[in-house]
């Protein structure tokens, strides 16, 4: 059992470096056939990039207050340095590590240093999942659909969400001992949506700056779409899978490859530099002091 789970996770890593190998050749070719696309891309001001960057500082400083929020499910506070650090250094190993190697970090951390059991730690990310799963469906249908329809999938999405999450919650045994309050929820309800609102600010001005002029409802769509494609992302930031995903809804988005080849560019070039600033981040505070990084080794949940 212990050598097919192994050979699994070691294909899963061929299947995502294969993955990623194949994106930077299918752009590097796309970009080769239509230069107009290269065009684009320099045309996007510095400014815009800088804005950009920023702005991801915002969204990261979101999902800090979700694990903060995901904590108080539980009880349970983390100070506001650790927090950050604690998030900086998994976005760091979520991107570059291989397989899931943020949320396992995640995970054997929580259990280490907070003593949140792999379960407790699986529902937090089921309660958030669920969240940010809804508003994505929300924002890929609301500019597309009758108003009708649009409130029609969110009720039905909510129901599904609150029946995955409570089946979950009985079969595993969970208790959160009072902590599942409307009060913690709607914390993390709210986090998710400034996460969620700046993602589609962002992606709103990549598209805006490589692509003309873009409809509030296209923006929504694209944002809710590359949303999705982290649900199966097997990929350092879902390389590939994000692209794929756009590519083939243009039917909610209408907008154009060479469009969303360019955006998906910037967006990456953007996102490392975040990184970059979150590694600085990381060493310049010595996170992997201050976490007891080395002490996690061999206590990674199961």
């Amino acid at each position: 059992m212990i050598y097919w789970l192994k050979v699994k996770k070691q294909l899963k890593s061929v299947v995502a470096m294969v993955i990623v190998a194949g994106t930077i050749a299918a752009f590097g070719y796309y970009l080769a056939r239509h230069p107009q696309t290269v065009t684009q891309l320099r045309q996007v001001p510095i400014g815009i990039l800088i804005l950009l960057v920023g702005l991801y500082l915002v969204a990261f400083g979101a999902y800090v207050l979700i694990t903060r929020g995901s904590l108080r499910l539980y009880h349970k506070s983390m100070p506001l340095q650790e927090n950050i650090l604690f998030n900086a250094y998994s976005s760091i190993v979520n991107f570059f590590g291989p397989g899931q190697s943020g949320p396992v970090f995640r995970g054997a951390y929580l259990k280490k240093r907070h003593n949140l059991s792999v379960k407790q730690y699986l529902f937090t990310m089921l309660v958030y999942y669920g969240f940010f799963g809804v508003i994505s469906a929300l924002c890929m249908v609301v500019g597309s659909r009758p108003w009708w329809q649009t409130l029609l999938l969110t009720a039905v999405l909510s129901a599904a969400s609150f029946g995955i999450i409570r089946r979950y919650k009985r079969r595993r045994g969970i208790d959160t001992q009072g902590g599942l309050t409307p009060a913690n929820l709607a914390w993390i309800f709210g986090a998710t949506v400034l996460q969620v609102a700046v993602l589609a600010v962002i992606y709103g001005l990549e598209l805006r700056h490589v692509g003309g002029h873009i409809s509030a409802g296209q923006v929504l769509a694209y944002t809710g779409v590359a949303n999705f494609a982290l649900f199966v992302s097997i990929t350092p930031g879902a390389i590939g899978i994000r692209e794929g995903f756009l590519a083939f809804s243009h039917d909610l988005h209408h907008l154009s490859n060479g469009t969303i080849v360019a955006a998906n560019v910037v967006d990456r070039a953007v996102y490392l530099v975040l990184l970059g600033l979150l590694f600085v981040l990381v060493v310049t505070l010595h996170a992997k002091d201050k976490l007891h990084v080395r002490q996690l080794r061999g206590n990674k949940p199961e």
